[in-house]
């Protein structure tokens, strides 16, 4: 995987070309653990039951859709980060940006909802050591 480092400006830029995905891809996971849930139930439900049973037959098809959920998820996350950007949460619609704060590689941090790019964090830190952009940082 190549490293693309961003400023401030240009993750910007790359979110107002991704955020779209990144809500549809927010959608389709939480589509994805509804639908998981359902699996889990009916797998406990139809343990033991022939093909022809009603919850069988249910959760055949709630399979077939899970793998195609599953597949759109992969092939969506692989589109934004293609950008360059490290998709770290679905749930949240959590992005981080690699960048450089003096001698050190951080990351810039968005997350959905955000209306741009306003925190940082380190490497070792994830979303839990987020910190806010100086204003001087900001353009």
């Amino acid at each position: 995987m190549k490293l693309t480092l961003f400023s401030i400006d240009e993750a910007n830029e790359t979110l107002a070309r991704i955020r779209p995905e990144l809500e549809r891809l927010v959608g389709t996971k939480r589509a994805f653990d509804r639908l998981q849930r359902r699996v889990d139930v009916l797998s406990l439900a139809s343990a033991g039951a022939g093909p022809t049973n009603p919850d069988a037959v249910e959760l055949k098809n709630l399979l077939e859709r899970r793998r195609v959920l599953g597949e759109r998820l992969k092939e969506g996350v692989n589109a934004v980060q293609r950008s360059g950007c490290v998709v770290k949460d679905l749930e949240r619609g959590l992005v981080d940006f690699y960048s450089i704060a003096g001698d050190r590689l951080i990351f810039l941090c968005w997350q959905l909802g955000e209306p741009e790019v306003q925190h940082w964090h380190s490497l070792e830190s994830g979303f839990q050591g987020r910190q806010p952009l100086k204003p001087t940082e900001r353009s």
